[in-house]
């Protein structure tokens, strides 16, 4: 798997500089919803690691956003968002992440986050620790919600979710140092593994937002479960990931609001 996990990264950097050169360009955006964008780099990118990722696992299926959404999670799949952000994207906001994982035998085997603007790559192996640009990372030992930085996110259907956003930031904000909003979970979860943030919570993300993300905070010694303290999976209708210690607190804090 190591092997695999440095030829996949090697494609994820590589892929990191269409989204450079993208970067420098003026954008050519259409809508796939009312806030749901979409650009050329976006296709550009998938494309591009679709077919270097098949060269690594030849045979293995794709689970990807923008070409193949709608396909079936089976073992050895390869679940891909080309440009997690890309609204941030189309806005010139750095805040961009490119998130690849690989399933196989009913979990994630290995996740790589690239922020590509950034210059930021995370990497991880199942039971093998987490990485940022080569080097061992782990979660924040942050033990007190009051003094903790908490990252959140808002979904593209934000009217069928806005009562329980506002509630719940509404709270988190009281009993925090601080919300952040970056506007891509990759990175969010990224930032929860090396310790930026101590906490991450969001509703209707998609496999792709938190496949890499989910086995980077784990592996970095963080939490991840549903809202309910349930477990995890790749179709849960929300995230709840942390640093451990505030686990608890943070999960109390949104299952009031729901």
């Amino acid at each position: 798997m190591n092997s695999i996990l440095k030829k996949a990264s090697c494609v994820v950097l590589e892929a990191g500089n269409i989204i450079k050169e993208g970067w420098k360009k003026p954008k050519n955006i259409k809508h796939k919803g009312r806030i749901d964008l979409v650009t050329e780099t976006d296709l550009a990118v998938e494309l591009f690691l679709k077919e270097e990722l098949s060269k690594i696992l030849p045979g293995s299926s794709f689970l990807a956003e923008e070409t193949a959404g709608n396909a079936e999670l089976v073992d050895r799949t390869w679940i891909i968002d080309p440009l997690d952000g890309t609204t941030n994207f189309a806005h010139g906001l750095p805040m961009v992440a490119t998130s690849v994982a690989l399933w196989i035998d009913n979990s994630i085997a290995l996740g790589i986050i690239n922020l590509p603007i950034l210059n930021e790559i995370f990497t991880t192996i199942k039971g093998g620790g987490a990485f940022m640009n080569g080097e061992t990372i782990h979660v924040s030992d942050c033990a007190s919600m009051e003094d903790s930085l908490i990252a959140t996110g808002f979904p593209y259907a934000i009217e069928d979710h806005v009562d329980f956003i506002t509630k719940a930031l509404n709270k988190v904000l009281m009993n925090t140092q601080g919300v952040r909003r970056p506007g891509a979970a990759a990175l969010d979860l990224a930032y929860l593994a090396c310790g930026r943030y101590d906490g991450f919570y969001e509703n209707a993300l998609r496999p792709w937002d938190t496949a890499a993300g989910w086995l980077l905070v784990e592996e970095a010694g963080g939490t991840v479960s549903d809202y309910n303290n349930g477990e995890f999976n790749l179709f849960s209708p929300g995230i709840l990931a942390t640093n451990s210690k505030l686990h608890d607190s943070l999960g109390n804090i949104l299952r009031s609001c729901l």
